[in-house]
């Protein structure tokens, strides 16, 4: 069975950080790129960062600079750090393992940032 399994999100006031981890099993999991998902109510999912299995990241132009991927193979693990975070930021993240036409998708974790 497959399972992407979120945790670390919460509500934060604009310019705090958070870290939010998602542990894989069922996968063999240095085989994958790691992403991470987002998505705000009545908007679209949009792509907030990506890692490749060579360790390659990039980021949303929204984001860069805020936030960073990490991946810890060993762990079968995949971080996103976000920093000054912004109201803007509000949404729920999901994690996805993708490689060629496979996709799998954590259950989501609210981030909420608020005054």
């Amino acid at each position: 069975q497959v399972q992407l399994v979120e945790s670390g999100g919460a509500s934060v006031q604009p310019g705090g950080s958070l870290r939010l981890s998602c542990v894989a099993s069922g996968i063999v999991f240095s085989n994958y790129a790691m992403n991470w998902y987002r998505q705000a109510p009545g908007k679209q999912r949009e792509l907030v960062a990506g890692i490749t299995q060579r360790g390659n990241t990039n980021f949303a132009d929204s984001v860069k600079g805020r936030f960073t991927i990490s991946r810890d193979n060993a762990a079968n693990a995949v971080y996103l750090q976000m920093s000054v975070l912004q109201r803007e930021d509000t949404a729920a993240y999901y994690c996805n393992a993708h490689l060629a036409n496979w996709n799998f998708w954590g259950q989501g974790t609210q981030v909420t940032v608020s005054s």
